[in-house]
């Protein structure tokens, strides 16, 4: 998971101190189980697009989901895969995924009726189609916030076996040092303690981190230096 500045186009513009939490595609392959081949197509013909795009996309990591587009992503692929909703139909629903406000996205759900969907406001109720009064079924948006939520959390976990270690690689930090499982370069916790930063007050700074990897990332600049 990174965090970077909105780059989209079509984004409204951001304080530079306005960052948000944003997920590559593979990232977002996990979670809704669609293929990367996939979302670089929906993007393409404009159905459903990421957030926030580098200015040059062919790049490695260049396209990044905000957490509204995975749950947008994760509804859309339940109404296509589980209810049959045809793909022109949903591009009217991405629409509106896609403008809901905050504060309604928790309490709005989405009814599926002869393979039509029908976006209806808290306030509104009802649980039949009115013309041919079919029962329909009802996905909470809530229940996907939730779910996706649990997932990220899931993400963020690092695996015991990596935790004081040190690794590069050349699509992470542009093949920087970095804490293993992480996008924190080793350079930057190097220049917190040179600052007078305690491990502890650079764990507040990435709480990601454990003072195993603070020690490690200080140690191994200390070898690098030598």
């Amino acid at each position: 998971m990174a965090k970077i500045r909105s780059e989209s186009k079509n984004a409204p513009a951001l304080d530079i101190s306005n960052v948000v939490a944003a997920f590559s595609e593979a990232q977002v392959e996990r979670f809704t189980k669609l293929s990367q081949r996939r979302l670089r197509y929906w993007a393409k013909t404009g159905f459903f697009g990421p957030s926030f795009v580098e200015e040059r996309p062919r790049l490695p990591y260049s396209r990044f989901y905000s957490f509204h587009d995975v749950v947008a992503l994760r509804t859309l692929e339940m109404l296509r895969v589980q209810n049959n909703v045809p793909l022109q139909h949903l591009r009217t629903v991405a629409k509106e995924l896609t403008h809901l406000k905050d504060e309604l996205r928790t309490s709005t759900k989405l009814y599926v009726a002869g393979r039509r969907v029908v976006l209806v406001s808290p306030e509104s109720g009802g649980l039949q189609e009115v013309v041919s009064k079919q029962y329909v079924l009802a996905i909470s948006l809530k229940e996907v916030i939730e779910h996706t939520e649990r997932d990220v959390a899931r993400l963020r976990e690092r695996s015991p076996d990596i935790i004081g270690k040190i690794q590069r690689h050349r699509s992470i930090a542009r093949n920087a040092w970095t804490i293993a499982g992480t996008r924190i370069a080793v350079g930057s916790i190097r220049r917190l303690s040179e600052d007078g930063y305690s491990t502890s007050q650079i764990i507040d700074e990435y709480p990601d981190l454990t003072e195993r990897d603070v020690e490690a990332a200080l140690a191994h600049d200390a070898t690098q230096a030598a």
